[in-house]
């Protein structure tokens, strides 16, 4: 699936597993030098939120890549966990909505 950051099928498995809302992966290596990734995806609530978050970080750092850094866990309106060379953004609808980042990096 990915060249550069071969895990992207075990991420996304991930999410799909603690059952994340339309889980939307950019390839934007073109457009930033940031990261090459971005993952998007819904939580319904904070808790679920913060429960997709958990569920990665473990997951990612049971195969040898602990992220870089995460934020928003606690507050669990948009949490962001950054491996490096992809950054998913864990997002409730309201927020989703009102950034759109599909279209800002899609």
């Amino acid at each position: 699936m990915s060249e550069l950051f071969p895990q992207l099928p075990i991420l996304v498995q991930a999410l799909e597993d603690i059952q994340a809302n339309e889980i939307v992966v950019l390839d934007v290596s073109k457009q930033t030098t940031i990261t090459d990734y971005m993952i998007v995806c819904g939580g319904r609530a904070s808790r679920h939120v913060k429960a997709i978050a958990d569920t990665i970080i473990v997951k990612m750092k049971s195969i040898g890549l602990p992220p870089l850094n995460h934020s928003g866990l606690e507050a669990g309106d948009w949490a962001l966990v950054d491996f490096g060379d992809c950054i998913v953004h864990i997002m409730q609808p309201d927020s989703r909505s009102f950034y759109c980042l599909e279209e800002l990096w899609g």
